[in-house]
């Protein structure tokens, strides 16, 4: 139990260091992303630690195989760096016991990325998508940004505001600009108010309410503009909101995937429990690759481990795009790339064994 809990607590340093360590890199990328929609005014800057907050579930749970994967590497090849290892094995500690062990540790693992991939991440991605339709809607106002020329969420016309009153949410000294095309000529239309607001309608869309200002009519390369004094304009920014007919795949939740049959749905729910199944496939792989020689180093066999395992996902994700566009069989699946997998961590744990050894010398027709 000694040896157990030893382990299992340097692994579980090296884990977390490598988790906490990938998810600030990952996250620091994503914000930065983020923060540059935010500033071009494409998304509210107050939904900017929503985006960020939602996007975390889907990032920590491709983010737990491989902080398991490297900290047994990392971990273990200290072991062996540090020659305790050999002390294990000369006390009679087997690498099929330290295997056993991660395994062990894996399941703990594989649970909590179950549940993130299965449930939570799910439910985030609703809230996301949710989020960035609320962000549509509200173009043309809460992304509004004193002092710069914006195009309007239907693209219809460019607004300049020279400043919003933070109390009220009121618009001062309104520019906007619009084109329109009248049987087969450029209609300009260039309005000018002291003052406005936002109108959201029962149906969706939001309108832009000018008060107090002046508007010109007329076609290019011609003198003779209209000119209308106005005490309130009206102008709709956003359109209605169109009705999805179908929920993307990914906000689905899990029962609602098993009981839809279609290609794009089993490719979804298969890559969901491929990524904790993962797992115990990466640590038979992990323990026999972490053993290395004093000389080499801790990351002697870091690199091949690396390959390996972008070898095992860029396979999941290739056999996941076969299964969305219906060119593999459903019962074929992901599975194949765990059963490939699988049998390689056998191998490297059975090598070195007696039964391994034998199998090793049928097979080359030794005696």
């Amino acid at each position: 139990m000694l040896i157990f809990r030893y382990l299992t607590k340097e692994t579980l340093k090296s884990q977390f260091a490598i988790f906490f360590i990938l998810m600030a890199i990952f996250i620091t990328l994503r914000f930065v992303r983020v923060l540059g929609d935010a500033s071009d005014g494409d998304i509210p800057a107050g939904l900017v630690l929503g985006f960020l907050g939602l996007y975390a579930p889907a990032l920590s749970a491709l983010v737990l195989p491989i902080s398991a994967y490297l900290g047994i590497m990392l971990a273990h090849g200290r072991l062996y760096v540090d020659s305790e290892m050999t002390v294990l094995r000369a006390c009679g500690v087997s690498e099929w016991y330290i295997t056993r062990v991660m395994l062990i540790l894996s399941l703990f693992i594989m649970a909590l990325t179950g549940a993130i991939t299965l449930y939570l991440a799910p439910m985030a991605a609703d809230s996301e998508d949710q989020l960035r339709e609320k962000a549509r809607n509200e173009a043309g106002f809460s992304t509004l940004i004193p002092g710069r020329f914006q195009q309007t969420g239907n693209e219809k016309a460019v607004i300049f505001v020279h400043d919003i009153d933070s109390n009220n949410d009121n618009l001062k000294r309104v520019f906007l600009s619009q084109n329109q095309t009248s049987t087969g000529e450029n209609q300009v239309r260039v309005v000018y108010a002291q003052s406005g607001y936002i109108d959201d309608s029962e149906d969706g869309s939001r309108n832009l309410v000018l008060r107090q200002g002046v508007q010109y009519e007329g076609q290019r390369a011609r003198k003779d503009y209209r000119k209308v004094e106005f005490d309130e304009y009206r102008i709709q920014i956003n359109d209605t909101p169109p009705e999805q007919d179908r929920r993307n795949v990914s906000v689905m939740t899990t029962p609602e995937l098993w009981q839809d049959d279609s290609s794009e749905a089993n490719a979804e729910l298969q890559w969901r429990l491929a990524i904790p199944l993962s797992i115990p496939f990466l640590v038979l792989i992990a323990v026999p690759l972490s053993s290395v020689d004093p000389r080499q180093g801790r990351f002697g066999k870091m690199f091949p481990a690396i390959l390996l395992y972008l070898g095992y996902f860029l396979l999941l994700l290739a056999s996941r795009r076969l299964l969305e566009d219906g060119k593999m069989p459903i019962q074929l699946g992901l599975w194949w790339v765990h059963a490939i997998m699988l049998i390689i961590g056998i191998a490297l744990i059975a090598r070195d064994r007696k039964s391994g050894t034998h199998l090793r010398a049928w097979v080359l027709g030794k005696k």
